[in-house]
């Protein structure tokens, strides 16, 4: 009912928030006389917040149209190279006469996969992660579906298809490829690479990224992780889970709403939301069409939300932040026990921010201490200064403290992977 009921009150506000975006350009209209006045200029400005607040975000752009490499603008063209219900491959294509000429050679960068959260937003939250990876790297990402959009005849989607489609992918991208989870995805990835490390599967990565991760929840827990343990599994499945309604393509289909999630991000942190859109009307009253602009931008992404299907979201309650049991040695794939310790020859490196209110400290780097076997030159755990959750992944210290270290790892990884016997045959 929750969700017929968001949708009826989308609705019935829609002419309230038409009329508030004509509004508001009625104000500015250089032909009304008074837009230039106080009265007029906080007019517009508390019309247009209003429409932005109730308006609904669609999936945002990627926006990726070129990088700069060796200062030599190249062309970057998305392309989906595997497209499944729940999820497609994307490839961020380089020009490759383009790429040639500003590298001046034609050796290959390496591949790497970058593992998209399904936590409530699209995989455009890591355009920065992307945009900074792309100048040295040959980039693919996991955009992962809307489960409104995906018809039941589709099926069922939990953390063991999650964990099937990314060693699926890994082998359409195919040996010599690296793997960085970004938040969530931290223990499928882990659990993927160990699947294929205990099956010697020529195509599991060379390397393996895991950034602010709940690879070990009971680490530093924070208010999500003693949320998820104080309440029972009963009262996730009774209290997160409605069915969508139609017209969409998932009618009928049990999900966690994105909009459930979202209102829990913005009741997390909601005096810094309310400040931020008490400053944007002051923005607009003001003038400041920069500043505006950068608020626009961000709620445009993080307002962008989708629906997770309920199994894999209570999946992941369960085994991820209850039951802790990739971290207790007793989480199974398919019915067979994951066993990190298989991992031999995948480096590993963990990231991490210092002021994490979402994954505390510790919790990534207990992947360290499940990949038992991994030497100790191929492994590395990174804690970056004065950032919280989303700076391990986006900002001015990812761009300039923290990706330059990755790629750094990869490298490595790479002359380390010459010891493989199938990437060494490869490279001969």
């Amino acid at each position: 009912m929750l969700y017929s009921a968001y949708e009826l009150a989308y609705a019935a506000v829609a002419p309230a928030r038409i009329a508030a975006g004509v509004g508001a350009k009625f104000w500015r209209s250089p032909m009304n006389p008074a837009s230039g006045s106080w009265m007029a200029r906080s007019t517009a400005a508390a019309l247009d917040v209003f429409e932005n607040v109730m308006r609904r975000y669609p999936k945002p752009e990627w926006g990726l149209d070129t990088t700069l490499v060796n200062g030599v603008s190249v062309p970057v063209r998305v392309e989906q190279v595997e497209r499944k219900d729940f999820c497609t491959l994307i490839h961020f294509a380089r020009d490759e006469k383009a790429l040639k000429k500003a590298k001046g050679s034609n050796q290959a960068d390496p591949a790497v996969l970058i593992v998209a959260p399904l936590s409530g937003h699209y995989a455009t939250l890591l355009r920065g992660t992307v945009e900074a990876m792309l100048p040295e790297h040959d980039v693919y990402i996991t955009d992962w579906t809307d489960a409104r959009h995906v018809p039941l005849c589709a099926g069922r989607f939990d953390l063991n298809d999650y964990i099937d489609y990314l060693i699926d992918f890994m082998r359409t991208i195919g040996p010599g490829v690296h793997a960085m989870a970004v938040c969530q995805p931290g223990p499928a990835l882990l659990s993927a690479a160990a699947v294929m490390a205990d099956n010697g599967d020529i195509c599991r990565p060379l390397s393996m990224t895991i950034m602010g991760s709940p690879i070990d929840a009971r680490r530093s827990p924070t208010v999500p992780n003693k949320l998820s343990e104080e309440r029972p599994y009963e009262w996730f499945e009774q209290n997160m889970i409605f069915t969508v309604p139609a017209p969409y393509a998932g009618a009928m289909r049990r999900v966690y709403p994105g909009f459930v999630q979202l209102y829990s991000f913005l009741a997390m942190n909601s005096d810094r939301h309310m400040n931020a859109h008490y400053d944007y009307f002051q923005h607009l009253v003001q003038g400041d069409g920069d500043s505006a602009d950068k608020h626009r931008n961000f709620y445009d992404e993080y307002l962008s939300v989708l629906d997770m299907t309920e199994e894999f979201y209570l999946q992941t309650i369960r085994d991820v932040f209850q039951e802790h049991s990739l971290a207790k040695g007793t989480f199974k794939h398919r019915g067979r026990t994951v066993r990190p310790e298989a991992i031999m020859d995948i480096a590993l490196m963990t990231v991490e921010g210092e002021n994490d209110d979402i994954s505390g400290i510790g919790q990534t780097q207990a992947a360290h201490d499940l990949c038992t076997n991994i030497p100790p030159k191929m492994q590395l755990d990174y804690i970056q200064p004065d950032v919280g959750h989303y700076g391990v992944f986006n900002g001015s210290r990812w761009r300039n403290e923290i990706q330059p270290k990755v790629a750094d790892f990869i490298r490595m990884a790479e002359k380390e992977a010459v010891k493989r016997p199938a990437i060494r045959l490869a490279a001969e």
